[in-house]
Parts: structure tokens; sequence; C-alpha cells
């Protein structure tokens, strides 16, 4: 299926077809922000959250919250992995089961405060990002950079009590000369006039990851809603972009159809891809447009 080049029109579930291998680069959502990306040889897991339905996920600061859905695979069927990106540690980003199951050598990709705490949970290979530091990897010629840009999960005193997060910025280029592909992971931050700065430093982004959700606590919002949603694709203008983290936990209280309602209403410049848990983003190249389809990674 075309990747939502009519906004507001959600793709169809596929889901359920065992892994197959991907000749290009692609995303696959596995659910929640936990996203497969293959991009040349690299291989990306983001805020791995392999709970199931009925299952309870602790996210801190006395907050407990009952997945809805189950994920689209289990972190048994993960292709092998380069790195984690993870934009903070709350359970719904981080679980018990990625805590006991992912290995202990894998890189993650993560802010300070997630870096100190994993690696007291035994994780040998955290990186800690400060905002607008990065990382970069290389396999021959490819070269994939991971760049912390600001987020911030809440607006007021309870900014203090909740832990930092972070947005990223990965730019894959398949040869040394060649232009970047750029995809921009949103993480669980609200819209908020540091982001502006993004737009300034990377007018153009090819691929915008928003997590959604209209989290509240205590009538607080914590993660953009479907009116935040558009506005920040409305800020950063990427190319195209894919809702995730808007219906798996009971915090959630803004459901897609605010976003897709939104969309349609103010019709963003951004073309809007809808993937269901199981569903993959076939990406484009620098410039291009994407599609989506039905296969798991491999």
């Amino acid at each position: 299926m075309d990747g939502g080049l009519t906004p507001g029109e959600p793709t169809a579930s596929s889901g359920g077809s065992p892994p197959t291998r991907h000749g290009s680069d692609s995303l696959y959502f596995v659910g929640t922000a936990t996203t497969v990306l293959r991009l040349g040889p690299f291989t990306l897991l983001t805020d791995p959250n392999f709970l199931r339905r009925g299952q309870w996920s602790y996210l801190g600061q006395g907050l407990v919250s009952r997945r809805r859905t189950d994920p689209a695979i289990g972190i048994g069927e993960l292709p092998p992995l380069d790195a984690v990106v993870l934009s903070h540690l709350h359970g719904d980003h981080f679980d018990r089961v990625a805590s006991r199951e992912l290995d202990r050598d894998l890189p993650i990709l993560t802010t300070p405060h997630a870096a100190r705490r994993l690696g007291r949970r035994g994780f040998r290979e955290p990186v800690a990002l400060r905002t607008w530091a990065d990382e970069t990897m290389h396999k021959d010629d490819a070269s994939l950079t991971v760049t912390s840009l600001p987020g911030r999960h809440a607006l007021g005193p309870l900014a203090r009590v909740l832990p930092p997060v972070m947005g990223t910025l990965l730019e894959y280029r398949a040869t040394a000369g060649s232009p970047a592909l750029r995809i921009y992971l949103s993480g669980d931050t609200l819209v908020h006039d540091d982001l502006r700065e993004i737009r300034e430093r990377y007018p153009s982004i090819d691929v915008a990851v928003v997590h959604l959700g209209g989290t509240k606590v205590l009538g607080v919002l914590l993660t953009m809603d479907g009116a935040q949603g558009v506005d920040l694709l409305e800020m950063l203008r990427p190319r195209q972009a894919v809702p995730v983290h808007y219906d798996d936990y009971g915090l959630m209280k803004s459901p897609l159809s605010d976003f897709t309602d939104e969309v349609r209403r103010r019709r963003p410049e951004t073309a809007v891809s809808y993937l269901d848990r199981g569903q993959t983003l076939t990406l484009p190249t620098a410039g291009g447009k994407a599609g989506t389809d039905g296969e798991h990674p491999s």
C-alpha cells in the first residue's frame, strides 16, 4: 500500500506472517514506540517494550498502567541488532522483558540519566548522549550518525519529577559522499520552543516517527495529543510521518483518531503513513517518499 499519501486514511493491518528479509531500508512497527529500523547494513531497535496485553508496566513515580495491546513479535524474534535507541527510561519504553533478555553488550544510545541506570542493571555499553551530542557507527563505506535532540516529557512543575527524555535524529549514508536519509524520532516530548532549533539545524527531514497518545497524569499532558502531533509536523515539516505510541496503555487518553482528524482538518504538507503493529514502512531515499507493506523484519 502507498504510505498515507492521502492524509488521514489508515492503512489496513496485516500482521501474523513469519519474519522475512527486506532488501530496502525499512521501519517495522512492533507496538508502543518500539520499531525495528533497517538502514543499509545497520539494524536498530527503538524503545523496547515487549510486555503482553494485560500485563502491568511500572512507569515511575508510583505510576502503573496495564498494556492494552500485544507487540507484533516477541523479543526472541528480533533480527541481530547493532544498537538500541532509547528516548528515556520509563517502563513502556524499556520494560522488564528488555531488561532481562537484551544482550548486555548491546550499545544503548540514550540520555545520561538512563545510561547511568542501565549501567547499574548490568548493561555494559550504554552510550550517554547530551542534547546535540552524537555518535557515529561505520560499516564498510556506510555510516549512521545518532544525534540527541531536545525533548520535554512535561511542562511546568511536573517536569522536575519525570526522567529526562530525548528526541533523536538518525542520519544514514550508504557511502561517504551520498546524501543522508534523515529520520527523526520524537521521543515522549511535548511541543515546545526548543524544538524549533531542530528545524534550524536540519531543514530537511525525510521521515518523522511521532510519539502521540495524549498521556495524562492528574490532568497534565505528558505526551503529544492529536493537535500537538500536527503542530509538530507544521513546525518541523518532515516529508513523511509515522504516528506511534497512541493506544497501548490506559494512561493514553488521545486515540489515533484525534490525530487523523486533525490531519484531515489542517492538511499539513507532510504525507502521513499509518502502520498497524506488524506492518513495515519502506523508507525513501533521501528526499524521496515511502510506502508500506505487511512484512516482518528478519
